[in-house]
């Protein structure tokens, strides 16, 4: 348990709310982070940190844990502090029009200005209908790629057939002893050169391709030890494995700021695109969190949506200033003590 003290608390620590600390930052304003990861990046660093990203402007290519990494080192000069690995829970209005962040760890952040950056909110893995599937997490199933070293010379399964389960099946079979891809359908949702590429391994003996079946039963003692496959409904059969890794997505949810009295639209906060606040005075909300006419769910928007967010709340925290367009190239990056 802390009691913190700050101009603006962003919840999230995704790339949006990162660059958030960095234009508030070149405005003075002093910001703290929460998240419920135990790292910062968000969705960059939990999903697809390997992952290369081709829209972010002046990087042609660069892996999604490098741009966090490199946002990370953006906002040095401003010092922001953080409070990772725990959920934000309650939001308390002072009678003054501040904030205090409640923590379900008894956290509390104590500021002028909140700022919405969660992304889609907080996430849960959509995990298939097997029985006993769970007492295998951390075990031998694992629902999403951190570290894909830790499959090195590993037998894996990969269900699935989206974007996610094709990227990983190519970017793992050179990595794994054998490499099994289940979907249940012959096409497959994803990017079409990507289904091509698989389709191509398969036919090259670099992965089993297993279509129209599905992932029935997992089997071990204390780690798991094989899957069993049934392919169109017919006999059913074991697969020896080290790793079944289930790719069917992610179940966004707002959890608690649901409760805030924010208007919602479906489960997007509605913004107004002058400066993305919201209905209530003092909270803004940027990037995948945020909706609005026209809203675009890439990092980039988001990055622009901070921009314009730090302009507005520059005039809750020093409401006596008046506020002055300076541009890097001319004032460059002044170190915030």
């Amino acid at each position: 348990m802390s009691n913190i003290s700050t101009d603006i608390c962003i919840v999230g620590a995704g790339p949006v709310g990162l660059f958030a600390v960095f234009e508030a930052g070149l405005l003075k304003m002093r910001c703290h982070v929460v998240d419920a990861l135990p790292a910062v990046g968000g969705q960059l660093s939990e999903i697809y940190p390997k992952k290369p990203i081709y829209d972010i402007p002046g990087f042609p290519e660069i892996l999604a844990g490098d741009l966090v990494k490199n946002l990370e080192q953006q906002i040095a000069p401003f010092h922001p502090t953080f409070t990772l690995g725990e959920r934000v829970e309650d939001l308390e209005k002072l009678e003054d029009g501040s904030f205090v962040v409640h923590t379900v760890d008894g956290t509390r952040v104590a500021c002028k200005v909140v700022v919405i950056a969660g992304g889609l909110g907080s996430f849960e893995p959509r995990k298939p209908a097997i029985q006993n599937l769970e007492k295998f997490e951390k075990k031998g199933v694992e629902y999403m790629v951190r570290d894909p070293e830790h499959f090195h010379n590993k037998r894996v399964v990969i269900a699935g057939g989206g974007d996610s389960a094709l990227d990983w099946t190519i970017y793992l079979a050179g990595l794994c002893k054998e490499l099994t891809l289940v979907h249940r359908g012959t096409s497959f949702r994803g990017a079409p050169e990507s289904a091509a590429k698989v389709l191509s391994m398969a036919e090259e003996g670099q992965i089993k391709l297993i279509l129209k079946s599905n992932v029935t039963e997992v089997h071990g003692q204390d780690e798991l030890e094989a899957v069993t496959v049934m392919i169109d409904n017919k006999d059913p059969y074991k697969i020896e494995v080290d790793n079944f890794i289930p790719l069917f997505g992610l179940v966004p949810k707002l959890g608690p700021i649901e409760n805030w009295g924010l208007e919602l639209d479906k489960n997007a906060i509605l913004v107004n695109t002058e400066d993305y606040s919201t209905n209530v005075p003092g909270i803004y909300a940027i990037g995948d969190i945020n909706t609005y006419s026209g809203k675009l769910k890439l990092i980039l928007c988001g990055f622009h949506e901070a921009a314009l967010m730090a302009q507005s709340a520059y005039n809750i925290i020093y409401p006596d200033k008046k506020f002055v367009l300076k541009y890097t190239t001319v004032n460059g990056i002044q170190e915030l003590q």
